[in-house]
């Protein structure tokens, strides 16, 4: 008998859990089309920037991949919770894999719309922050766009870095050139990560990992543990920039 209620109450956290999901992402996909305006404060503690706090009148962007960001992440709606004097949802999302950052986004109940959200390390310190301290009467039109991933990009980016292994839940998902170097942007739904191919090595920083194979340097950068950044690259055995170099050609030319 306590087995069976056990996997009842397993069953209904599960189907909890994927509503709580698609909740989440039906208030992603609205805020493409629609956003809260008013007096915001963004603090960016990671990378760091002097000041870290700057105002502005509506929310930065979430780099949102929603079929990554469902693969990835374990979604979890509490509440509600006043943000800027209104009614708010809380959803915590918390990586399923690896060491990547989580995520609290706060909607507001009314708009369905976000009206905060925050980023913490994997050693729960706040790299970034985003609150509304004054909002608007009422949402206004926006236009967020996300790019398609180009077909093949994964398997270009293995045979330009044979032995690169990407941190649990990333994948390549854009490519573009940055004068004499190649960038290609990793994501896992929400969180993002450059790897770079280069002539030169990059300046050590938090959150930047770099190793010379040859002549040539591959680096990887974003919000993980070095350890993990370290890791990745470790096992680059060769960098051939111009297997991206011609996967961006072939892409360029058939759009």
């Amino acid at each position: 008998m306590r087995r069976a209620l056990g996997l009842l109450g397993l069953l209904l956290a599960s189907g909890a859990g994927a509503a709580d999901l698609d909740d989440l992402l039906r208030v992603l996909a609205q805020a493409r089309t629609r956003e809260v305006r008013g007096v915001a404060q963004v603090t960016v503690n990671f990378p760091p920037r002097t000041p870290p706090t700057r105002a502005a009148n509506r929310l930065p962007t979430l780099p949102v991949r929603p079929a990554l960001l469902a693969r990835n992440f374990n979604v979890v709606r509490v509440g509600p919770e006043l943000q800027v004097g209104r009614t708010a949802t809380r959803y915590d999302l918390t990586p399923k894999a690896g060491s990547a950052a989580r995520w609290v986004v706060w909607v507001d109940q009314a708009w369905n719309l976000p009206l905060a959200f925050e980023e913490r390390g994997a050693d729960g310190a706040v790299a970034r922050r985003a609150l509304f301290t004054k909002v608007n009467p009422s949402p206004v039109k926006a236009t967020v766009k996300v790019p398609a991933v180009p077909r093949g990009l994964g398997a270009a980016v293995a045979r330009a870095l044979p032995g690169l292994r990407l941190p649990p839940g990333f994948t390549p998902v854009a490519l573009r050139p940055a004068g004499n170097r190649w960038e290609v942007t990793l994501s896992d739904g929400l969180n993002t990560l450059a790897l770079v191919t280069a002539a030169r090595d990059v300046q050590a920083a938090p959150g930047v990992a770099s190793r010379r194979v040859g002549a040539a340097f591959v680096w990887l950068t974003g919000n993980l543990p070095a350890a993990d950044l370290t890791a990745a690259l470790s096992g680059v055995r060769q960098v051939r920039p111009a297997e991206l170099g011609t996967f961006f050609a072939d892409l360029s030319s058939n759009p």
